[in-house]
């Protein structure tokens, strides 16, 4: 496995495809994709999981996380999220935060993320806010 930075464009078919398949692909664009800096993870040159880190000050924020649904449980994202955060640290951040699915709240406890009492809902989806001190 290999994780490098790519343009934000190399992420939004990954993106689109995982989290919102009911979409057009510009539904997963974000206003602000050009001040990100983007990840992809590769297995034999082939993307596999993709993570967008907002760093402002001292926060950091990740965003649109995903990992190709064949390959999900089995490491990728786990690999590529603690790169991440570890790159977080690396940039001086203090927080890392996300906005993250109340369905996936298990998965990044994992990574010590803690949720907040801040959700909301967006097309259906319930999110929670969690954050983590580095």
């Amino acid at each position: 496995m290999d994780i490098c930075r790519i343009s934000k464009e190399e992420t939004w078919e990954l993106r689109q495809r995982v989290m919102w398949p009911d979409k057009d692909i510009e539904y997963v664009k974000i206003d602000n994709d050009h001040e990100g800096i983007h990840y992809g993870l590769f297995d034999h040159n082939e993307l596999c999981s993709v993570v967008s880190l907002f760093v402002q000050g001292d926060r950091a924020q990740f965003r649109k996380f995903a990992t190709d649904t064949n390959r999900q449980g089995k490491g990728y994202g786990t690999y590529l999220l603690n790169y991440v955060i570890n790159e977080a640290k690396e940039m001086n951040a203090k927080l890392i935060w996300c906005n993250a699915r109340k369905n996936k709240a298990n998965y990044y406890k994992r990574f010590g993320l803690t949720p907040s009492n801040e959700t909301f809902q967006k097309c259906g989806v319930d999110y929670v806010i969690m954050s983590r001190h580095l």
